[in-house]
């Protein structure tokens, strides 16, 4: 039995997709707004999240950007958007599918057992929350605590990390992660990964000079061990 997070503010559409969902013997979890959605999908890790865009507290792209911090699920964005723009949008951001309103219940149920079918089974790198010895992160929060206290980090040492957590245990290189973090246009401007690697250290590491859980591989790139 699959588990499906349906996402949507209109009551009426929730409505009849958690009836033909339960009636196919889906398990369903809903919300109305994006920040039901993002502590839903942390806590139930459904199999496939169906997701609108206009949602009334965040846009839907931001969700799916949340999402993908730390899980793989697939995503179907339902949307009354329709211009080529805001689909492209929604599938660089992390979306698997996207499925114009109104829709057709049949197509809808179709790409969600296709969905399904394509999703890859749920491994470390789809926990939501990672600790280690000495802090905790949060990847559907964006938060990190250590002993007890909140650590404000930036958006680009909050990028680093995370990229790096969702390769638990995996040699990301330099130039990935540059160009995941920097953009494509970067590759070898490796003293920016040095500094704010520096940095992230600072604020994680027990001791920055002998770390435990950022690891640099010299000359290659970095690991994150927990």
């Amino acid at each position: 039995m699959h588990r499906v997070l349906v996402v949507d503010d209109e009551p009426q559409i929730l409505r009849a997709l958690v009836i033909n969902l339960k009636a196919r013997t889906y398990e369903v979890d809903t919300a109305a707004d994006g920040a039901s959605a993002l502590r839903l999908a942390a806590e139930r890790h459904p199999d496939v999240i169906i997701l609108d865009l206009g949602l009334p507290d965040m846009d839907g792209v931001r969700v799916i950007t949340g999402i993908r911090g730390w899980t793989r699920v697939p995503i179907i964005v339902l949307s009354a958007r329709h211009t080529s723009d805001e689909k492209v949008e929604a599938l660089d951001a992390g979306a698997d599918d996207y499925v114009t309103k109104p829709f057709g219940m049949d197509e809808l149920l179709a790409r969600l057992r296709a969905a399904v079918r394509r999703a890859e089974p749920g491994g470390a790198e789809d926990e939501a929350v990672v600790e280690t010895a000495g802090f905790t992160v949060d990847l559907a929060a964006k938060k990190v605590n250590r002993d007890g206290q909140d650590i404000r980090l930036t958006p680009t040492e909050w990028h680093l990390l995370e990229v790096l957590i969702r390769n638990t245990g995996r040699l990301v290189s330099q130039k990935q992660l540059l160009q995941e973090v920097w953009g494509p246009s970067y590759g070898t401007e490796t003293n920016y990964l040095r500094v704010y690697m520096a940095q992230l250290r600072r604020k994680l590491e027990a001791d920055p000079s002998a770390p435990r859980h950022l690891i640099t591989e010299p000359g290659m790139g970095y690991r994150f061990e927990r």
